[in-house]
Parts: structure tokens; C-alpha cells; sequence
């Protein structure tokens, strides 16, 4: 028996985007569904077919294939599918069966189309590609969340001015705000301590009540920053408290603004350029956080923070790179110093640890070898100093291992090829991401060209190396859910790096060696597979938009933490998002797994 429209109208207005249509459009809407009720183990459409609609579960459930027949989704009710075929070019791009008696609404295909056109919540809702943001790097574009310092110092009214005295001192602040529980009353700065106490000979057992400036002008977090400018030019003002609901959440100064303006990536390669010591080195990185919050609230595309960010360790490993020379005198023979991880892909976030190596000339000799642990050990500390720490696989150039002639990192590539085991496997997947540094950069051109060709021929090295990149799975459980950690400090939690990025990566390094593709950057590869013909241009898409999705994700996600006060991580709780951001994230997922499992069944092919 056919739902009745009252109660198909109640259904579509809890789920989105249906809840976002006016009554109207929704009331048009409705009629339009068609009601199919079939049986379990029922056919919906098949990959490759041309689809009707847009399918709806009303009840039951539903198993999504891919085209290798590997279930990537299994849909319970108020779960659509079919979208994707939709919006290219109208076939399956995945085929469906029911798995028990399952009522499905299905809205035709001439009607989803007038739906995305003429209603932007459906279309942005159906749309799985990551839209371009525009850039707004300056006070005008920039909310006062991102400009604020969260947690800010607080006393009660009854709190002496000698106790906010040293009460700043200890944060290194220059106001207080004072505060009845959760609610501002008043705000004491440094200048209001020497006009007020000090100028007028006051005690310094005063209450701040009787000096404070009371019911301050505040702006909620939603503000812009020129709010915030405009105020201080207008009332004479150097801080500005923030409020939401009546809670004070944060305090935005003159001197946030200045640093909002003037921290650059440019600014920090500069600073980093001319630094004398690690120490100095340091300081300039200990910025990279800001930095990256400002990139991320500015608008900027995940490969473009993540390169700018790169780009400064860059700076500090060939500034360290100098120094040492400077210290232990000029090299012996030529020598080219390398990253890998994602300083060599350049896509480098607020948390990274440092992956190097050194190729010397075949010249070098014994003695030679000790100029260069010291010059690895130099590096390598003043990296970790600057907070790159070190790599807990000891990847680096600090590893007698891993700083050789080319001759024997030519035997190194050679051997992997030839025997590919799981230990030759994970070698070759990080060394087929290394990218020169500083030094001589003909030491490894020759070398990469020569691997990329032996190794792509070599088609039980290849088949390896994609059974080693199908390791880290995308976070995907049942009924449209995440796989969440299940214990420990990171419990309801999904990974956005090793479930997230890492099978990208690794998705994109299998396919530049297929395709002897010398680009190491991930969206690079994955852009030149799709011109290589090593991946196909609907495929490409997906998956470029999926990571896109992903690695953008994974930066909001950090700047949000860093903008709290705590340290950037990639664990990432779905109950944080919407609906609509986890619907999308976990397509994104979706993407990935069908995209695994097409390479894998390449893979059997292979063997």
C-alpha cells in the first residue's frame, strides 16, 4: 500500500536538502516521487545502465556495488543514491540491490535536474565537487573568530589590581576581562593599571571594580575584522572583548590585527633566510600555526596551504643546510640532500615530522662520509628544533642507511625492484616520493628516470607496490556510518590522514608508476595519470574531488584546533559536522574505497 502525500511530505521535510525547499516547492515536489515497494535480493539498476532517478530509501536497506561487484555502501532509510551517475552523464556509475523488502521513492530524472537547477540547497547538496573558495586574506573577509585569542584571563570584580598586575604578567597579556561567572562586566588593560593606579598614586590592593572600564563594547565571533578596526579608530580602543550569547569566548587586540596583516609565508621564508641559529629558526616556525589559520580562514584551496607551508620548511632545511657548511666547511664532494613524506610531496600541514636523505657524489670516500653525519646531524637537530621531529622510522639522513653515494642508492632502488617484499615495498613507496632540497640536483635526475622505467616494467614489483597501497582503508561503516576508533585517546574518532589522505597518496604513487610520471606532489599525479590515460577522466574527477573534500576538511579541522588553544591533530569526530559536511565526507570515503577496488582487481590481473 502506497504512502499517503501527508506522510511523504512529513518524510522529505526531515531530510536535506528537502528541508531547506519553501513549502511550496516542497509541496510540488511530492507528487512527483514514484513509490516502488520490492522484494529483498531485488535488482534497483545495474553499473553502466542508464539510471531512471534519483533513488530514496523510505524503509529496508540497500547494497551499493561498484563495477567489480565490492559493496561500498550499504543505504538504510533517508539515504539517496544514484546522484552521481545523475550529474555526469545520466549512467550508473555503481549498480544497487535491495537486501530486504525495501520501499524506495524515486524522483525522475527530468525532475532531479529542475531541482538542482532551481533550488541551490539541492544543488550544492548534490554536487560532491569541492566548489572553489574565493580568497579573502584581508580584515575586511576575515570573521573576528579567526582573528581572537580564545580563553581569555579573567578575574572577578572583588580581585585587587596588584592581582591583575601579575596576573598579565604571567600570560604575557596586557588586559583582563572581569567577569561574574560566565558574564563580562568590565575589562582592566596595562594602560588603564598606569593612568589610573600608578598616575593617581592609587593603592595596589584597589578593587579593579573601582579602576576597570565597565560593560566594555564587545563584538560577537561572527564580526569581520574590520569591525573590529573601525572600533579601535573610532573609540580610541586597543582591545576588544568577544561575546556569544552573553559568554565571553575571546579578546581580539591591536596587536592581533597588526599579526593577522602581517604574517606571511613570505614574511617567515624571509625571516628564516636571514636567521644566524636553530634557535633563531625556531622562533620564525613556532609562527606556522598562525599562518596556516590565517591561510584556511582566508579561503585558500588545501594544495595551496599545504605548498606555502612546505615551501617554509624548505627554507629552514637549505638555511640549516648552510650553516652547517658554515661550520664544518665546504663539502668534500658534491651532495644533494632530499625530502620525503609529505615535505616531498609539499603537502606539509600543521604537524609534520621530517623525512630526509642525502645522495653524495661516487667520489666520496671514508673519510668524507664522517663530514657528512655531521652535516645530517646538524640538520636533523636544527629541524627537530624547529619542530619537524624526528621520524619514529628513522628515515633520515641521520641513518648511516640513508646517507650514501648514488651508486649504492642505485643498488638500493635495484635490489627493491628485483625482490619485492613488504620491507622493499614500503622503502620504495617512500623513496618514490623524494624530492632534491639543496645541493647538487643532477645526482638524482638520472637516478629517477632510470627507477620510474625499471620499475614500471617490472609487473610483480608493480602488483606489490598496489597491494601495499590498499593497506590504509577509508573509515567506512555500515548503513551510510563512519568506522570510528572504537578505544583510547582518540575514541569516536576517524583518522583524516592515514584513512583519509594516505590512501590517496598512495593511489596517486601507484598510478605515476604505472605511467612513469615524474610529478610528486598527489593532485599533480593524480591530474597527469588522467592526461597519461592511466586514469579515466570521470574517475580522475571523483577522486581529485574527494581528496580535495578530504586534505580541506583535515585543514579546518586543525585551524579549529590551533584557533582553541590545542594542538593540531587529524582525528576528526563526524558528530562535529552537519549532515550535509558528513554526507559528503563519507561519499568522499565512498569514492576511494570503489577506486581501491578497481586498482586492486588491476592488481590480480597483474600476477
Amino acid at each position: 500500500m502506497p504512502i499517503a502525500p501527508e506522510e511523504l511530505h512529513r518524510f522529505l521535510s526531515g531530510i536535506h536538502p528537502y528541508d531547506a525547499l519553501d513549502t511550496d516547492a516542497l509541496e510540488a515536489l511530492v507528487p512527483q516521487f514514484v513509490q516502488r515497494r520490492l522484494p529483498a535480493d531485488e535488482p534497483i539498476y545495474a553499473f553502466g545502465h542508464p539510471l531512471e532517478g534519483l533513488y530514496l530509501v523510505h524503509s529496508g536497506q540497500v547494497e551499493i556495488r561498484d563495477e567489480n561487484e565490492v559493496v561500498v555502501s550499504l543505504l538504510g532509510p533517508r539515504n539517496s543514491f544514484g546522484e552521481r551517475g545523475l550529474a555526469r552523464d545520466g549512467i550508473a556509475a555503481t549498480s544497487a540491490r535491495t537486501v530486504e523488502e525495501t520501499l524506495l521513492l524515486m524522483l525522475p530524472a527530468y525532475a532531479f535536474d529542475a531541482l538542482v537547477r532551481e533550488h541551490p540547497a539541492a544543488r550544492r547538496f548534490f554536487d560532491r565537487s569541492r566548489a572553489a573558495r574565493p580568497r579573502k586574506s584581508d580584515l575586511a573577509h576575515s570573521r573576528v573568530e579567526t582573528l581572537m585569542a580564545p580563553d581569555p584571563l579573567t578575574l572577578p570584580a572583588s580581585a585587587t589590581v596588584q592581582e591583575a598586575a601579575r596576573a598579565m604578567a604571567e600570560r604575557h597579556v596586557s588586559s583582563v576581562c572581569i567577569t561574574d561567572g560566565p558574564t563580562l562586566k568590565g575589562i582592566l588593560t596595562l594602560r588603564d593599571v598606569s593612568g589610573k593606579v600608578v598616575g593617581r598614586g592609587l593603592p595596589f590592593d584597589t578593587k579593579v571594580a573601582e579602576v576597570m572600564t565597565a560593560d566594555p563594547l564587545t563584538l560577537p565571533p561572527s564580526a569581520i575584522g574590520s569591525d573590529v578596526l573601525h572600533m579601535m579608530m573610532e573609540r580610541h580602543i586597543g582591545h576588544v572583548p568577544v561575546s556569544e550569547g552573553g559568554r565571553l569566548v575571546g579578546m581580539v587586540t591591536q596587536t592581533d590585527l597588526t599579526r593577522f596583516q602581517a604574517v606571511s609565508s613570505a614574511e617567515l621564508v624571509a625571516e628564516i633566510a636571514r636567521a644566524t641559529t636553530p634557535e633563531d629558526m625556531a622562533r620564525v616556525t613556532a609562527r606556522i600555526p598562525q599562518l596556516l589559520v590565517q591561510l584556511v580562514a582566508g579561503g585558500n584551496r588545501h594544495e595551496v596551504v599545504t605548498r606555502l607551508i612546505t615551501d617554509i620548511t624548505d627554507t629552514v632545511t637549505r638555511r640549516l643546510l648552510a650553516l652547517a657548511e658554515e661550520r664544518l666547511g665546504a663539502a668534500p664532494v658534491p651532495y644533494l640532500w632530499l625530502a620525503c613524506g609529505s615535505q616531498g610531496r609539499q603537502e606539509q600541514t600543521g604537524i609534520s615530522d621530517q623525512d630526509n636523505c642525502l645522495f653524495l657524489d661516487n667520489a666520496a670516500t671514508a673519510d668524507d662520509m664522517a663530514y657528512f653525519r655531521d652535516m645530517a646531524a646538524f640538520v636533523s637537530d636544527g629541524l627537530d628544533r624547529a619542530g619537524y621531529y624526528f621520524c619514529p622510522g628513522d628515515m633520515m639522513a641521520t641513518n648511516p642507511k640513508w646517507c650514501q653515494p648514488v651508486g649504492t642508492w642505485r643498488q638500493y632502488f635495484t635490489a627493491w625492484i628485483a625482490k619485492p617484499d613488504p620491507m622493499a615495498q614500503m622503502l620504495a613507496s617512500v623513496m618514490f616520493d623524494l624530492r632534491p632540497i639543496g645541493g647538487t640536483k643532477a645526482l638524482y635526475e638520472d637516478l629517477q628516470g632510470e627507477t620510474l622505467e625499471a620499475a614500471s616494467k617490472n609487473s610483480i614489483f608493480v602488483s606489490h607496490m598496489i597491494a601495499n597501497s590498499l593497506k590504509h582503508t577509508p573509515p567506512l561503516g555500515l548503513l551510510r556510518g563512519f568506522a570510528t576508533i572504537r578505544s583510547g585517546e582518540h575514541k569516536n574518532t576517524v583518522d583524516l590522514k592515514h584513512n583519509g589522505v594516505v590512501p590517496v597518496v598512495d593511489l596517486a604513487r601507484v598510478y605515476a608508476l604505472q605511467g612513469q610520471l615524474v610529478e610528486v606532489n598527489t593532485r599533480a599525479r593524480l591530474e597527469a595519470a588522467v592526461t597519461a590515460g592511466k586514469l579515466s577522466a570521470s574517475g580522475g574527477q571523483d577522486l581529485l574531488d574527494a581528496y580535495d573534500l578530504i586534505a580541506e576538511t583535515r585543514l579546518e579541522h586543525q585551524a579549529a584546533r590551533i584557533k582553541a588553544g590545542e594542538a593540531p591533530d587529524n582525528y576528526l569526530a563526524p558528530s562535529s559536522l552537519s549532515d550535509f559536511e558528513r554526507s559528503h565526507l563519507r561519499d568522499a570515503f565512498v569514492v576511494i574505497k570503489s577506486l581501491q577496488s578497481a586498482v586492486g582487481h588491476g592488481r590480480s590481473m597483474l600476477g
